[in-house]
């Protein structure tokens, strides 16, 4: 059996009904040391005959635009995660370099990310080809970003596997991977898995991703409060920063969010919380106000912008991936669900009104992003 079909893949978690961003990684951590060591004795036992090198393709060769990503991983990661791109079959370096380009540009301007999701891509012609690389973590599964390295196969169609020759470059990969300590030798390998649920249709589990969980106003015990309504849809979306220290860890995230609306009340007479939504570092969205009442934000704009917060301070430093990530995923459903209008416009809170939010390094990443208008 391939190596690859034991590694912990996203799409077989999907096509059993579980997103890998609400998968327990206190589960994975149960896992007995015994078997752990097995299955590392059994991933040497494969390989101990074979000390070929994956062929990889850098960044340069394949014509990538300039780094921007900058959010490192935690080495050795302890996950390899997988995935299939459906319709992106390439059978030789130049058409897989250039879907490779394709690729990257959606990413960068459709979605909103600061490059390729994947750490690494392997095509069907054996060749494996640089995606953000061993150091930087990429976008790939929401909660596992920094901890884990996603490789991601070039498809062609459902029910369909890649070649022995991409098989044989994953394998190689994930050992070189071990040998050079970017990941661990006891990697996370809670599922075997079949070939066919490993292939399992991308498009099933787009909804996944259509919008964040958000985490309600009763979850965190907001005050109830009657504020005016907004108009929707909105056209603007601000970035603010709360200033305040940050957090990575839901109920600190809570009692923050609830703390900051009992001040903003009970000290600045606020109607409510002033934004929207807030977002914190442990990936959750927070409801402020929501979608339908009007924030306190940005004088002249809040009846026609939604105000979305990070959680701390970002003059000298950006949010981490997963607080990034759902900010994004929170914008795009935003537009999906109607309460922003497809062309909307992107401005960070310094571009409204006189302050120094969202913060320079958070201003700076927010450049990149979809629609953003100084």
């Amino acid at each position: 059996m391939f190596l690859w079909l034991l590694v912990f893949s996203v799409l077989g978690l999907r096509a059993l009904g579980e997103s890998p961003q609400f998968w327990n990684k206190t589960q994975a951590r149960e896992v007995s040391e015994k078997l752990l060591d097995l299955l590392a004795g059994l991933s040497q036992l494969l390989h101990k005959n074979q000390k070929d090198v994956p062929t990889i393709v850098s960044r340069k060769e394949w014509g990538a635009r300039s780094p921007t990503c900058s959010a490192p991983l935690t080495i050795p990661v302890s996950y390899v995660i997988t995935e299939q791109l459906l319709g992106m079959d390439c059978q030789e370096q130049s058409i897989c370099s250039e879907r490779l380009r394709s690729l990257q540009s959606h990413s960068i301007y459709s979605k909103g990310w600061c490059d390729l999701a994947y750490n690494f891509l392997v095509g069907d012609d054996g060749r494996v080809y640089e995606g953000v690389g061993w150091n930087i973590q990429g976008m790939h599964t929401q909660g596992y970003n920094s901890n884990s390295l996603g490789i991601a196969f070039f498809g062609n169609k459902i029910g369909s596997s890649p070649s022995p020759s991409a098989l044989s470059a994953a394998e190689n990969l994930i050992l070189h991977a071990t040998q050079k300590g970017h990941l661990s030798p006891r990697y996370i390998q809670p599922l075997v898995l079949k070939e066919e649920i490993c292939l399992a249709p991308h498009q099933s589990a787009t909804h996944i991703k259509d919008c964040p969980n958000i985490i309600t106003r009763s979850a965190w015990e907001a005050r109830e409060t009657y504020c005016p309504k907004m108009s929707l849809p909105a056209k603007y979306v601000i970035i603010i920063h709360t200033v305040g220290p940050p957090c990575n860890v839901s109920i600190d995230c809570q009692m923050y969010v609830r703390d900051l609306q009992s001040y903003l009340m009970d000290s600045e007479n606020s109607c409510d919380i002033k934004y929207n939504f807030l977002v914190g570092e442990d990936g959750g969205v927070y409801e402020g106000v929501g979608w339908h009442i009007k924030g306190s934000h940005s004088n002249g704009y809040n009846d026609i912008a939604l105000g979305i917060a990070f959680m701390g301070n970002f003059m000298e430093r950006s949010p981490n991936s997963a607080a990034l990530e759902a900010a994004q995923t929170l914008i795009q459903c935003a537009v999906l669900k109607g309460f922003l209008i497809p062309d909307y416009l992107l401005v960070g809170h310094r571009d409204v009104i006189s302050t120094l939010s969202p913060g320079q390094a958070l201003y700076d990443t927010i450049k990149s992003w979809p629609h953003f208008k100084h």
